[in-house]
């Protein structure tokens, strides 16, 4: 918000410098961000006449010109094509300075002495944006009324300091003049002098037998007001109303538009206005969107709208996107005889996600988006046709359309005095508390020691006791209200023990080569399809987000894999193949949407390798990972976090390769995931590399873990070591031999392991041999080979009689 100190003048009387209004403001919750002097940099600059203009005897794209600066008379070299005859144009005299540094001298330019420079907006340093397309170019032509030898800041409204808001989004009255100016009024002692409206009515007929309008959306639309002015002159708006409106950063377009804008800025209440006579059948109604309707807005852009955007209609179809942008259809033009002046009340929250879906957003969706003062639209539209009225724009017909379907009624609060100084830790007067109030505008009644408040309409950010602490806090002083030290015991800081597990897993991983990314939250359903996770699975059910960061982003995440998936995209395409990477973080999973209860937020930790297991180099291996990598770090981190008896078997996931996708297993429960990237996958996200993945879900390894680790000493008696080898058929599992091993050797057996597995000539077809190597150890005697042999036999006679084995 971009507040020039010479138009708050216009409604309050202050004599503050510009820095100290700025530090009051900023001290009473009204931060000012900057303060720009314009035209600070513009000296010896003046209006001047062209009253001459010969080609240059020496240079044909060069004109010498005689110019009338009022005081004096010039010749003067230029270059520009877009001068004529009596056009009045900046000046910039001998000892001129310019914003771009430039030092204005007498030169000679091809033997002719040019005593001065015609300027462009550009060398004025003019915001372009305020600027249209022609001013834009050559030098800057000034109306024709403009009087000879003045000072171009003032001629141009530079003569000002613009004071640029950062307001929050509770204080909606603020995007106004008028707030502000009541805001620095009770601040500086001043009184705050509002717009008079004696608007006269002397168009023939009667405004409620020329339209017709009608709310179909009362939820999104809650007033709709309007007038018809009648033989409407539309033109260029007079100078201070362009020089207001281009000081709050705003461009002229034609009297009427820049009325409405000018009331927006002043009152905070947008408005807009159609043409009349381009209205179907004369109606409107306010309405949502068509599926698939189309409209093309002021700037010129076709947009397809949606079904909950709400927009204005006529009779046939849409003619602007409600609080947003109006419709090119219904533009005020040069052949604009009869105007529709609106002002209503929407939807915030409505028109905040219409203005976020179409990309659109403007100064109108911007004041809407935080709250507009219901109650006062009646009179920001009398104010706009009195503008108009006293411009000699148009006639003003009798009556306004005012169709009100629910009456906003003003907040009453009630509290105590001393309530508030218990809010605060303060002291302060109950006389000095309602002092305040009321010059905020507030109604004050007090009745023994209870006090209530009738709120303005204006602040709908005030709707309890804490917030009129707030407001005698803000006005009385920050700075006056004494400091104390709250009292309350002292508590130890200390991680609870899922946060020291999940700091355990990370120093695990990251000790083995891993490093940490973190991703979005978020996600998207087509994520889902590329992770190949069915329809049916509760991963689907993901939570819709109200007002996603971008339309890439709906839903709240039900895995970790899209983000770790995404993130390998990322890398891949910057040339990186190789990497280790690792989330952990938190998945939504809703007990079923819509939501009635909080989600689930269960913690994930989700790994992924791809490319190489070490870096290129002449003294490495030039290996890739593979599935037992993966694998082989799940082991890691489970050992480091005292797991142990688990199994490890074949499993599926929608995700993984059937074949190449492993579980590992404690008393009947997953406790992580690993494998091969299903090819589907890889395909979907546009990948040729194979990358491993492995998945845990924390809470569950928080309840398998072991922190404190026992101690066991290092054995005294030696081992002795057998190795066995047998074929078994192909459906066998590794694991399942394994186990058999164990329960069978009894308790001499300290540790088994499958070295090899071998399929060829010597071994059938349909099998397979395995080789293990079991080591026998006991902890009190040194064992014999008679003993180991006959453990030894025991897990023979065990796996002939169970896998139907047989010795190589």
């Amino acid at each position: 918000m971009q507040a020039p100190i010479k138009w708050l003048k216009d409604y309050v009387d202050f004599n503050e410098t510009p820095e100290v209004l700025a530090d009051k403001l900023t001290m009473a919750g009204i931060p000012v961000e900057t303060i720009a002097y314009l035209g600070q940099n513009i000296e010896n600059v003046v209006t001047g006449r062209i009253t001459d203009i010969q080609s240059h005897p020496n240079a044909d794209k060069l004109s010498v010109c005689q110019v009338d600066a009022g005081k004096e008379k010039l010749t003067i070299v230029t270059g520009a094509g877009n001068i004529s005859l009596g056009d009045i144009i900046p000046v910039a005299l001998v000892g001129a300075k310019l914003p771009n540094g430039m030092k204005i001298k007498a030169s000679k330019l091809r033997g002719i002495l040019s005593y001065g420079m015609m300027c462009s907006a550009a060398e004025l340093d003019l915001d372009a944006k305020t600027l249209s397309s022609r001013d834009k170019e050559g030098i800057y032509i000034l109306p024709a009324d403009t009087p000879l030898g003045a000072d171009i800041r003032t001629i141009l409204g530079l003569d000002d300091v613009v004071l640029e808001f950062e307001l929050t989004a509770n204080r909606a009255d603020c995007f106004s003049m008028v707030g502000l100016a009541r805001e620095i009024a009770v601040l500086t002692g001043g009184s705050v002098k509002k717009p008079m409206l004696n608007l006269r009515e002397t168009g023939e007929k009667k405004t409620n037998d020329l339209v017709d309008v009608t709310i179909d959306a009362p939820d999104l639309c809650s007033r709709f007001t309007g007038r018809i002015l009648t033989e409407v002159k539309v033109g260029p708006s007079p100078e201070w109303l362009k020089h207001r409106l281009q000081s709050a950063g705003i461009r002229s377009i034609n009297n009427v538009v820049d009325v409405t804008n000018f009331v927006m800025l002043e009152l905070g209440f947008p408005m807009h206005a159609y043409d009349y006579n381009l209205l179907s059948r004369h109606s409107i109604t306010v309405r949502k969107a068509l599926p698939g309707e189309r409209l093309t807005t002021l700037d010129g852009v076709k947009r397809e709208l949606t079904a909950e955007m709400l927009v204005i209609a006529d009779a046939v179809q849409a003619v602007g996107i409600a609080g947003v942008m109006g419709g090119l259809a219904t533009e005020v033009t040069a052949n604009t005889q009869t105007v529709l002046l609106e002002a209503a009340a929407f939807n915030g929250a409505s028109i905040r996600r219409t203005s976020r879906a179409l990309g659109l957003r403007s100064e109108a969706s911007g004041r809407f988006e935080r709250g507009v003062d219901t109650a006062n639209t009646v009179r920001a539209l009398d104010r706009a046709a009195k503008l108009l009225e006293d411009m000699g724009a148009g006639k003003v017909c009798p009556g306004i359309i005012d169709n009100y379907p629910d009456l906003c009624l003003p907040t009453q609060i009630h509290f105590a005095p001393e309530q508030i100084n218990t809010y605060l830790g303060a002291d302060i007067p109950a006389a000095t508390m309602l002092q305040i109030l009321k010059s905020l505008e507030f109604e004050v009644a007090a009745k023994g020691k209870e006090v209530t408040v009738t709120i303005p309409t204006w602040r709908g950010d005030v709707s309890g006791p804490a917030d009129i602490a707030e407001e005698v806090s803000r006005i009385y002083g920050y700075d006056k209200i004494p400091s104390h030290v709250p009292n309350g015991d002292m508590l130890q800081g200390r991680q609870s023990a899922t946060q020291s597990i999940v700091d355990k897993i990370k120093d695990v991983l990251t000790a083995i080569g891993f490093s940490e990314v973190v991703s979005f939250s978020f996600t998207h359903l087509d994520t889902l399809d590329k992770l190949n996770i069915p329809q049916t699975d509760d991963r689907r059910t993901a939570i819709p987000i109200l007002n996603p960061i971008t339309d890439d982003f709906p839903l709240l995440r039900t895995t970790l894999l899209g983000g770790i998936m995404e993130t390998i995209v990322r890398n891949f395409s910057r040339k990186n193949d190789s990497m280790k990477i690792f989330e952990l973080g938190a998945v939504y999973l809703p007990q079923a949407l819509p939501l009635e209860d909080w989600p689930e937020e269960p913690l994930m930790l989700c790994g992924a390798l791809t490319g190489k297991k070490n870096e290129i180099s002449w003294n490495q291996s030039t290996e890739s990972v593979d599935f037992y990598d993966a694998k082989g770090a799940v082991e890691v981190l489970l050992e480091r976090l005292g797991v142990t008896d688990y199994t490890v078997a074949a499993a599926a996931h929608p995700s993984l390769h059937p074949g190449k996708t492993a579980a590992f297993r404690k008393e009947d429960q997953i406790i992580a995931t690993v494998g091969e990237v299903h090819p589907q996958v890889l395909q979907a996200f546009n990948m040729s590399h194979p990358v491993y993945i492995f998945e845990l879900r924390i809470q569950d390894l928080i309840r398998q873990a072991e922190p404190q680790i026992s101690y066991q000493p290092l054995p005294k008696f030696p081992a002795i070591g057998r190795d066995l080898a047998i074929i078994l058929p192909r459906e066998v599992e590794g694991e399942r031999v394994s186990q058999a091993i164990t329960d069978s050797a009894g308790e001499l057996l300290s540790e088994v392991r499958l070295f090899d597995v071998y399929t060829g000539e010597q071994v059938p077809a349909g099998f397979r041999s395995m080789a293990f190597s079991l080591t026998f150890r006991s902890p009190d005697r040194t064992l014999t080979d008679v003993e180991v042999d006959e453990h030894y036999g025991n897990i023979v006679a065990c796996l002939e009689k169970t896998f139907k084995a047989k010795q190589r």
